[in-house]
This record gives C-alpha cells, structure tokens and sequence, in this order.
C-alpha cells in the first residue's frame, strides 16, 4: 500500500477511496492529523514495550515492521466482502501518518546530532576513521552502480547503498527527504533490506570473528563499520563485551549522513534531468535541506561540551520515539506482495552488505 505523498494533502481536502468492487468510493475527508498521530503514538508504545524483550531490535526497526504488517492488513480487509469498509477506516489515518512520516522525521534527525560528539569520533584514531570513511564511500559509490546493473530504479539503489552504508532506517528516511527520483516504494524496499541484513548481521559478525580470530578491538571497529542499525551493533558490542567502542565506531558512521545527503542533494540541484514540473515552476533542490543543516548544528553544539548530562542523557530516548514513529509511517508504504515479487532489491542489499563487510574487514586487518 503506497505511503501518502511527500506533500502533505491539505487537512480540508477530500481523498477517494478505492472500493473493493472497483470504481472509488464516497470521498472521505480528511479533517484532522489527529488520528493518525494517535495510530502512531500507540505503535512507539508497542515498540517501546517489544524492545524491552527484544532489545537487539531497535523501536524503529519494530516501528517499521508493525507497520507495514498493519498497512497490509488494512489492504486485505479492504478487498474482502466482510471487512470491505477498512479501506474507509484506513484513509482517516493517511494525513496523520503523511504528518509523522515528513515533519516528525525531520525533526528526529535533527536530534539525532545531539548525540554525536566529535571530540569522541576523532579520538578513534585516524585508523579506524580511514576504515569508516572507505567503507560507507566504497559502498556508497559502488552499490548505485550494481543496482543499475541488476535494472533498478535509480531511487530504490541510492536508498538501499544509503541504509546499508550509514545507518540503516534513519539514513534510508533522510535521503528519501532529499533525492528527487526516490519514491514511496523505493523507500519500502530500501526498508526491508536494512532491516533483513542488519538482523541476519547480529548472528552472522559474531560467529565469523570468532571463525577469523579477531581481536576484541578489532570486532568493535568491524561492527560499528559494518552493521547497518545503531541498536543492532549495540547488540553484538554487548554481546562481545566491546559495546563503548562498536557504538563509538557507529556514531563516526552516522556523521556521514550530512554531507552524503547534502552531497547528493547538491547533485540533484545541478541535474539537468530534474523533474519537469520542479523546472516550470521554478523549484530547486536545496543544496542542503535544512532538516541536515540542523542535523550538524546539533553535533557541533553536543561537540563544544556545553549541553548538560540531563539533556544528552534524555535525548537519545526522545529520538527513538520520533524516530520510531516517522518509521511507523514509512512502513505503512511497505507492500509485502511487490518485495516478495521484486527480489532485485534484495539481492541488491545482499551484495551491498558483503561489500562493506568485506571492505571495513579489510581495513581492520590490515590497519589494527
């Protein structure tokens, strides 16, 4: 079930809803973001409840997944002569969940600096830098072109090297804010991949280190270089007894995110392929979305020591409920029957996790 447009519909406007014995039904309106909002508050509670006994998956990654189960749910019921009028139900939650899936994100990232100090990041070493800056660049640069290669779209390879070379669902909602060509179903599969192969990952990096002799530094550097979710490397460094430095590695990944997305922005605003609607009526692309801006605002404000222990040490639990429910939202446009039909993007995710696996690998044995 596709996710409401970027461009949040006014609250006044009528939306159809598609009937299931075909034609459109009666227009529902959508009066109020307030349902929807509602939705997603009880779906970061649920979250939040199901990460307490499953603390390997982050409240977003849950978020995600109960959403999309929801979505799909409500599309069934829609088609079916006995729960035909979900669908009817389903639209007064569409401008609610378009509200946390667009502003409450941007919101979430922006906070997603707090947590980041670069004093931390730098005092890794200008080894393990070296490893994360090749890793994320390789993988970055590499996967768009192996997804052309495969035949996707160019959107749904940008989201799935952006998830898969920073840090999973939140880098994949970010760049989806950005990128012209990435679309509500790129940004589903991307979804899927990240949290497929950054699951699978939690088993997978403790047994191969243990096969490759690793040395507990060199497990930290790996999997906070490697590991798509910042709760998934959490998992493996407490698992292994190296959680400070895989999560301090983590963090050294997540700071990528501004400049690749303003990068990437930068790019689009220079293309002469940009959408032809934006061209006639004047738009641009920002060559920094102000949503990223605040991002590195927030890190160079948590950088300067200035921000007290009582907020750095809220901040990362107000995050994860903005975050979980903009990913609540995002997850609602996961449609189940095209991932199972369409396995390029997973096979895409695939190759694009053993690339950074392969390539920060690399660089920790050979520079720790």
């Amino acid at each position: 079930m596709p996710l409401p447009d970027q461009r949040t519909p006014p609250l006044t406007a009528p939306r159809p809803t598609p009937d299931p014995r075909g034609g459109q039904a009666p227009a529902v309106p959508a009066t109020s973001v307030w349902p929807g909002i509602g939705l997603a508050a009880v779906a970061v509670v649920v979250a939040m409840v199901a990460n307490r006994f499953a603390p390997a998956f982050s409240p977003a990654v849950i978020a995600v997944l109960s959403g999309a189960v929801l979505a799909n749910l409500a599309a069934w019921a829609a088609t079916s002569a006995r729960w035909g009028g979900a669908g009817a139900v389903w639209e007064r939650f569409r401008p609610g969940l378009a509200f946390v899936a667009r502003r409450v994100l941007r919101v979430a990232i922006a906070l997603l600096g707090l947590q980041i100090a670069l004093p931390q990041v730098l005092a890794l070493g200008w080894q393990t830098l070296v490893i994360v800056v090749t890793a994320t660049g390789v993988t970055f640069t590499v996967t768009p072109l192996i997804g052309r290669r495969l035949g996707l779209s160019s959107g749904t390879s940008l989201l799935v090297a952006t998830g898969v070379s920073i840090c999973g669902a939140a880098a994949v909602a970010a760049m989806r804010e950005s990128a012209e060509d990435a679309d509500d179903d790129d940004a589903a599969a991307a979804l899927s991949v990240v949290v497929l192969y950054g699951s699978a990952a939690i088993v997978a990096v403790p047994a191969l280190a243990a096969l490759l002799g690793l040395s507990p530094a060199q497990l930290g550097v790996w999997t906070g270089a490697a590991v798509h979710e910042v709760a998934q490397v959490a998992a493996i460094g407490a698992a292994s007894g190296v959680l400070a430095a895989a999560v301090t590695v983590k963090l050294a990944r997540v700071v990528l995110l501004a400049p690749i997305v303003a990068l990437t922005s930068f790019r689009a605003r220079r293309s002469v392929t940009a959408p032809a609607a934006d061209r006639r009526e004047g738009r641009r692309t920002p060559v920094m979305p102000l949503f990223v801006a605040a991002f590195l605002v927030m890190v160079a404000v948590r950088s300067t020591g200035w921000v007290p222990d009582v907020v750095t040490r809220a901040v990362p639990q107000v995050t994860n409920v903005l975050m979980a429910a903009a990913l609540f939202g995002l997850g609602t446009g996961i449609d189940v029957r095209k991932l199972v039909k369409g396995g390029r993007a997973v096979l895409l995710g695939a190759i694009a996790t053993g690339l950074i696996a392969a390539v920060s690998l690399t660089g920790v044995a050979v520079l720790l």
